[in-house]
Protein backbone atom coordinates (compact mmCIF):
# COMPACT_ATOMS: atom_id res chain seq x y z
CA UNK A 1 0.00 0.00 0.00
CA UNK A 2 1.19 3.97 -0.59
CA UNK A 3 0.26 6.70 0.52
CA UNK A 4 1.28 9.39 -2.03
CA UNK A 5 4.99 8.31 -3.35
CA UNK A 6 5.41 6.85 0.35
CA UNK A 7 5.64 2.72 -0.07
CA UNK A 8 4.30 1.01 3.03
CA UNK A 9 5.81 -2.24 4.41
CA UNK A 10 2.53 -3.51 5.17
CA UNK A 11 -1.36 -2.30 5.91
CA UNK A 12 -0.93 -2.37 9.87
CA UNK A 13 -1.26 1.10 11.14
CA UNK A 14 -0.44 2.08 14.67
CA UNK A 15 -3.50 4.10 16.08
CA UNK A 16 -1.88 7.28 17.18
CA UNK A 17 -3.02 8.14 20.83
CA UNK A 18 -1.66 11.22 23.03
CA UNK A 19 0.41 10.24 25.85
CA UNK A 20 1.02 7.00 23.98
CA UNK A 21 2.46 6.44 20.55
CA UNK A 22 5.62 8.86 21.52
CA UNK A 23 8.88 8.32 19.24
CA UNK A 24 9.66 4.75 21.34
CA UNK A 25 6.21 3.45 21.39
CA UNK A 26 6.36 3.75 17.66
CA UNK A 27 9.52 2.45 17.30
CA UNK A 28 8.43 -0.49 19.02
CA UNK A 29 5.41 -0.39 17.16
CA UNK A 30 7.56 -1.04 14.38
CA UNK A 31 9.95 -3.37 14.92
CA UNK A 32 6.76 -6.01 16.17
CA UNK A 33 5.52 -5.56 12.50
CA UNK A 34 3.67 -2.82 12.30
CA UNK A 35 3.78 -0.63 8.40
CA UNK A 36 3.16 2.64 9.50
CA UNK A 37 2.72 4.37 12.50
CA UNK A 38 1.21 8.10 13.02
CA UNK A 39 2.66 10.73 15.77
CA UNK A 40 1.04 11.86 19.09
CA UNK A 41 -1.37 14.54 18.18
CA UNK A 42 0.54 18.24 17.59
CA UNK A 43 -1.42 21.33 18.65
CA UNK A 44 -1.69 23.88 15.98
CA UNK A 45 -1.61 26.57 18.49
CA UNK A 46 1.89 28.51 16.52
CA UNK A 47 2.17 29.48 20.93
CA UNK A 48 3.05 25.70 21.42
CA UNK A 49 5.57 24.99 19.11
CA UNK A 50 8.04 25.98 21.24
CA UNK A 51 7.26 24.04 24.12
CA UNK A 52 8.77 21.44 25.42
CA UNK A 53 6.06 18.73 25.07
CA UNK A 54 5.70 20.03 21.24
CA UNK A 55 9.42 19.79 20.82
CA UNK A 56 9.60 16.42 22.14
CA UNK A 57 6.27 15.25 19.60
CA UNK A 58 8.18 16.75 16.67
CA UNK A 59 11.33 15.04 17.22
CA UNK A 60 12.09 12.31 14.98
CA UNK A 61 15.59 11.21 14.98
CA UNK A 62 16.23 7.99 13.97
CA UNK A 63 12.59 7.07 13.58
CA UNK A 64 11.58 4.75 10.66
CA UNK A 65 10.33 6.31 7.83
CA UNK A 66 7.60 7.19 6.65
CA UNK A 67 7.36 10.24 9.22
CA UNK A 68 4.10 11.18 9.72
CA UNK A 69 2.51 13.86 12.25
CA UNK A 70 -0.78 14.52 13.41
CA UNK A 71 -1.94 18.10 14.23
CA UNK A 72 -4.99 19.55 15.49
CA UNK A 73 -7.03 22.66 15.82
CA UNK A 74 -9.17 24.91 14.52
CA UNK A 75 -8.64 27.36 12.25
CA UNK A 76 -8.10 26.85 8.97
CA UNK A 77 -4.55 29.45 8.91
CA UNK A 78 -3.21 27.90 11.93
CA UNK A 79 -3.50 24.71 10.73
CA UNK A 80 -2.21 25.24 7.64
CA UNK A 81 0.94 27.40 9.16
CA UNK A 82 1.52 24.03 11.52
CA UNK A 83 1.41 21.80 8.34
CA UNK A 84 4.08 23.19 7.31
CA UNK A 85 6.05 23.58 10.00
CA UNK A 86 6.03 19.91 10.49
CA UNK A 87 7.04 19.63 7.56
CA UNK A 88 10.02 21.70 7.47
CA UNK A 89 11.23 19.26 10.58
CA UNK A 90 10.66 16.28 8.82
CA UNK A 91 7.13 15.10 8.40
CA UNK A 92 6.61 13.26 5.61
CA UNK A 93 2.78 13.39 5.66
CA UNK A 94 0.54 15.18 7.81
CA UNK A 95 -2.54 13.55 9.36
CA UNK A 96 -5.39 15.90 10.37
CA UNK A 97 -7.23 14.78 13.59
CA UNK A 98 -11.03 15.01 13.46
CA UNK A 99 -11.95 12.13 15.12
CA UNK A 100 -10.54 12.27 19.00
CA UNK A 101 -13.81 12.78 21.26
CA UNK A 102 -12.29 14.17 24.57
CA UNK A 103 -13.67 16.91 25.88
CA UNK A 104 -10.71 19.20 26.02
CA UNK A 105 -10.57 18.55 22.09
CA UNK A 106 -13.84 18.71 21.55
CA UNK A 107 -14.65 22.07 24.05
CA UNK A 108 -12.59 23.76 22.27
CA UNK A 109 -14.52 22.81 19.28
CA UNK A 110 -11.69 20.31 17.71
CA UNK A 111 -11.59 16.75 17.28
CA UNK A 112 -14.52 15.16 16.36
CA UNK A 113 -16.36 18.38 17.21
CA UNK A 114 -15.58 19.26 14.01
CA UNK A 115 -17.72 16.87 12.27
CA UNK A 116 -21.20 18.89 12.74
CA UNK A 117 -19.00 22.20 11.14
CA UNK A 118 -18.37 20.96 7.59
CA UNK A 119 -18.08 24.38 5.91
CA UNK A 120 -15.93 24.72 8.63
CA UNK A 121 -14.09 21.42 8.44
CA UNK A 122 -13.87 21.49 4.29
CA UNK A 123 -11.90 25.21 4.93
CA UNK A 124 -9.33 23.68 7.17
CA UNK A 125 -8.88 20.55 5.11
CA UNK A 126 -8.77 22.54 1.73
CA UNK A 127 -5.99 25.15 3.45
CA UNK A 128 -3.55 22.48 4.48
CA UNK A 129 -3.42 20.45 1.41
CA UNK A 130 -3.15 23.92 -0.62
CA UNK A 131 -0.55 24.79 1.39
CA UNK A 132 1.55 21.59 1.52
CA UNK A 133 0.14 19.08 -0.82
CA UNK A 134 0.14 20.57 -4.06
CA UNK A 135 2.99 21.00 -6.64
CA UNK A 136 5.96 18.78 -7.43
CA UNK A 137 7.07 18.45 -3.53
CA UNK A 138 3.73 17.78 -2.28
CA UNK A 139 3.42 16.12 0.82
CA UNK A 140 0.13 13.33 0.93
CA UNK A 141 -2.14 14.93 3.38
CA UNK A 142 -4.50 12.14 5.59
CA UNK A 143 -7.63 12.63 7.77
CA UNK A 144 -8.73 10.61 10.44
CA UNK A 145 -12.40 10.66 11.38
CA UNK A 146 -15.48 8.61 13.58
CA UNK A 147 -18.48 7.79 11.48
CA UNK A 148 -20.31 10.76 12.77
CA UNK A 149 -21.68 13.04 16.00
CA UNK A 150 -23.96 10.15 17.52
CA UNK A 151 -26.31 7.64 16.42
CA UNK A 152 -28.70 10.01 14.59
CA UNK A 153 -26.44 12.41 13.01
CA UNK A 154 -24.09 9.80 11.30
CA UNK A 155 -22.76 11.80 8.19
CA UNK A 156 -18.79 9.92 7.80
CA UNK A 157 -19.74 9.60 4.09
CA UNK A 158 -20.81 12.83 3.19
CA UNK A 159 -17.24 13.91 4.89
CA UNK A 160 -15.51 10.99 3.14
CA UNK A 161 -16.46 12.48 -0.32
CA UNK A 162 -15.97 15.95 0.79
CA UNK A 163 -12.24 15.11 2.00
CA UNK A 164 -11.62 13.26 -1.47
CA UNK A 165 -12.68 16.06 -3.41
CA UNK A 166 -10.61 18.54 -0.96
CA UNK A 167 -7.15 16.63 -1.82
CA UNK A 168 -6.87 14.41 1.24
CA UNK A 169 -4.61 11.37 0.05
CA UNK A 170 -6.14 9.18 2.62
CA UNK A 171 -9.07 8.56 5.30
CA UNK A 172 -8.98 6.54 8.71
CA UNK A 173 -12.33 5.77 9.93
CA UNK A 174 -12.91 4.45 13.76
CA UNK A 175 -15.81 2.82 14.06
CA UNK A 176 -17.69 5.05 16.83
CA UNK A 177 -19.58 8.08 16.75
CA UNK A 178 -18.05 11.78 18.75
CA UNK A 179 -20.99 10.31 21.36
CA UNK A 180 -19.77 6.81 21.96
CA UNK A 181 -16.10 7.47 22.71
CA UNK A 182 -14.81 4.17 23.21
CA UNK A 183 -17.56 2.34 24.89
CA UNK A 184 -19.96 -0.26 22.52
CA UNK A 185 -19.13 -2.37 19.97
CA UNK A 186 -17.05 -0.83 17.07
CA UNK A 187 -19.56 -0.53 13.71
CA UNK A 188 -17.87 -1.70 10.12
CA UNK A 189 -21.30 -1.13 8.09
CA UNK A 190 -20.23 2.80 8.30
CA UNK A 191 -16.96 2.40 7.07
CA UNK A 192 -18.08 -0.56 4.34
CA UNK A 193 -19.82 2.49 3.05
CA UNK A 194 -17.79 5.19 3.02
CA UNK A 195 -14.86 2.41 1.42
CA UNK A 196 -17.46 1.94 -1.57
CA UNK A 197 -18.26 5.65 -1.99
CA UNK A 198 -15.09 7.19 -2.25
CA UNK A 199 -11.65 6.06 -4.13
CA UNK A 200 -9.25 7.21 -1.69
CA UNK A 201 -7.60 4.44 0.78
CA UNK A 202 -9.71 3.94 3.66
CA UNK A 203 -8.44 2.39 6.56
CA UNK A 204 -10.63 0.40 9.41
CA UNK A 205 -10.11 1.38 12.74
CA UNK A 206 -11.92 -0.33 15.99
CA UNK A 207 -12.30 -3.27 18.14
CA UNK A 208 -9.25 -5.22 16.00
CA UNK A 209 -7.65 -7.02 19.17
CA UNK A 210 -6.89 -10.14 17.19
CA UNK A 211 -5.21 -11.77 13.89
CA UNK A 212 -8.90 -13.49 13.29
CA UNK A 213 -10.83 -10.29 13.89
CA UNK A 214 -7.70 -7.98 11.65
CA UNK A 215 -8.62 -10.81 9.18
CA UNK A 216 -12.85 -10.35 9.21
CA UNK A 217 -12.62 -6.21 9.36
CA UNK A 218 -10.13 -6.31 6.20
CA UNK A 219 -12.85 -8.64 4.24
CA UNK A 220 -16.29 -7.18 5.90
CA UNK A 221 -15.02 -3.49 5.21
CA UNK A 222 -13.14 -3.39 1.86
CA UNK A 223 -11.15 -1.29 3.59
CA UNK A 224 -7.08 -1.22 2.29
CA UNK A 225 -5.55 -1.20 6.16
CA UNK A 226 -6.20 -1.52 9.34
CA UNK A 227 -5.17 0.61 12.54
CA UNK A 228 -4.50 -1.00 16.02
CA UNK A 229 -3.88 0.25 19.24
CA UNK A 230 -1.90 -2.99 20.51
CA UNK A 231 1.54 -3.41 19.86
CA UNK A 232 1.60 -7.06 20.41
CA UNK A 233 -0.18 -8.19 17.86
CA UNK A 234 1.44 -6.41 14.82
CA UNK A 235 3.52 -9.75 14.06
CA UNK A 236 0.76 -11.99 14.97
CA UNK A 237 -1.57 -10.25 12.54
CA UNK A 238 0.73 -9.86 9.67
CA UNK A 239 1.67 -13.61 9.81
CA UNK A 240 -2.02 -14.66 10.29
CA UNK A 241 -2.56 -12.54 6.94
CA UNK A 242 0.12 -13.52 5.45
CA UNK A 243 0.90 -17.31 6.11
CA UNK A 244 -2.27 -18.33 7.83
CA UNK A 245 -1.97 -20.14 11.34
CA UNK A 246 -0.88 -18.38 14.53
CA UNK A 247 2.76 -17.65 15.66
CA UNK A 248 3.72 -19.13 19.16
CA UNK A 249 3.34 -16.67 22.32
CA UNK A 250 6.39 -14.25 23.14
CA UNK A 251 9.10 -16.44 25.46
CA UNK A 252 10.29 -14.11 28.91
CA UNK A 253 13.01 -13.67 27.81
CA UNK A 254 12.49 -12.19 24.15
CA UNK A 255 9.59 -9.50 26.01
CA UNK A 256 12.66 -8.63 28.28
CA UNK A 257 14.88 -7.39 25.79
CA UNK A 258 12.41 -5.53 23.71
CA UNK A 259 11.27 -3.64 27.12
CA UNK A 260 14.51 -3.26 27.85
CA UNK A 261 15.76 -1.49 24.75
CA UNK A 262 11.88 0.25 24.70
CA UNK A 263 12.59 1.72 27.96
CA UNK A 264 16.36 3.02 27.27
CA UNK A 265 14.87 4.84 24.12
CA UNK A 266 12.17 6.54 26.53
CA UNK A 267 14.81 7.99 28.87
CA UNK A 268 16.68 9.31 26.18
CA UNK A 269 14.02 11.22 24.90
CA UNK A 270 12.14 12.31 28.02
CA UNK A 271 15.38 12.49 30.70
CA UNK A 272 15.76 11.22 34.09
CA UNK A 273 12.59 13.05 35.82
CA UNK A 274 9.79 12.98 33.21
CA UNK A 275 11.15 9.49 31.85
CA UNK A 276 11.09 7.92 35.14
CA UNK A 277 7.46 8.72 35.55
CA UNK A 278 6.01 8.61 32.46
CA UNK A 279 7.86 4.89 31.94
CA UNK A 280 5.55 3.46 34.72
CA UNK A 281 2.59 3.07 32.54
CA UNK A 282 4.70 0.80 29.85
CA UNK A 283 6.22 -0.95 32.24
CA UNK A 284 2.49 -1.58 33.73
CA UNK A 285 1.31 -2.84 30.56
CA UNK A 286 3.96 -5.06 29.95
CA UNK A 287 3.97 -6.92 33.52
CA UNK A 288 0.00 -7.14 33.26
CA UNK A 289 -1.50 -10.72 33.34
CA UNK A 290 2.01 -11.60 34.94
CA UNK A 291 2.62 -13.43 38.05
CA UNK A 292 2.47 -10.67 41.33
CA UNK A 293 2.64 -7.59 38.67
CA UNK A 294 0.43 -5.36 41.43
CA UNK A 295 2.61 -5.84 44.48
CA UNK A 296 5.64 -5.51 41.47
CA UNK A 297 4.19 -1.99 40.62
CA UNK A 298 3.87 -0.64 43.59
CA UNK A 299 7.64 -1.38 44.71
CA UNK A 300 8.64 0.12 40.97
CA UNK A 301 7.06 3.53 41.47
CA UNK A 302 9.30 3.58 44.32
CA UNK A 303 12.23 3.93 42.41
CA UNK A 304 14.04 7.40 42.16
CA UNK A 305 16.14 7.14 38.87
CA UNK A 306 15.63 5.56 35.84
CA UNK A 307 18.61 3.08 35.99
CA UNK A 308 16.87 1.86 39.80
CA UNK A 309 13.27 1.54 37.71
CA UNK A 310 15.04 -0.24 34.95
CA UNK A 311 17.27 -2.65 37.34
CA UNK A 312 13.81 -3.56 39.38
CA UNK A 313 11.85 -4.16 35.97
CA UNK A 314 14.97 -6.85 34.97
CA UNK A 315 15.13 -8.47 37.94
CA UNK A 316 11.52 -8.67 38.24
CA UNK A 317 11.73 -10.40 34.40
CA UNK A 318 14.44 -12.65 35.70
CA UNK A 319 12.05 -13.53 38.89
CA UNK A 320 9.32 -14.56 36.15
CA UNK A 321 12.06 -16.97 33.86
CA UNK A 322 12.61 -18.86 36.86
CA UNK A 323 8.67 -19.67 36.68
CA UNK A 324 7.98 -20.55 33.27
CA UNK A 325 9.76 -20.70 29.94
CA UNK A 326 6.85 -18.96 28.02
CA UNK A 327 4.26 -16.26 28.92
CA UNK A 328 0.64 -15.24 27.53
CA UNK A 329 1.21 -11.94 27.29
CA UNK A 330 -2.00 -10.04 28.25
CA UNK A 331 -1.18 -6.23 26.82
CA UNK A 332 -3.54 -3.39 28.28
CA UNK A 333 -5.98 -1.47 25.43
Amino acid sequence: MKIGPHQLANRLFVAPMAGVTDRPFRQLCKKLGAGYAISEMVASNALLWKSEKTQRRANHVGEFKPIAVQIAGTDPAMMAAAAKINVDHGAQIIDINMGCPAKKVCNVAAGSALLRAEPLLQQILEAVVNTIGRGPDAVPVTLKIRTGWDCQNKNAIEIARLAEKSGISMLTVHGRTKADLYHGEAEYATITAVRNSVNIPVVANGDIHSPAKAEEVLNMTGANAIMIGRPWIFREIHHYLEAGGKLPTHEINEIQAIMHDHLLDHYELYGEYIGLRTARKHIGWYCKGLRDSHAFRQRMNTADDCKTQLQMVNDYFDEMKSHSDRLLFLEAA
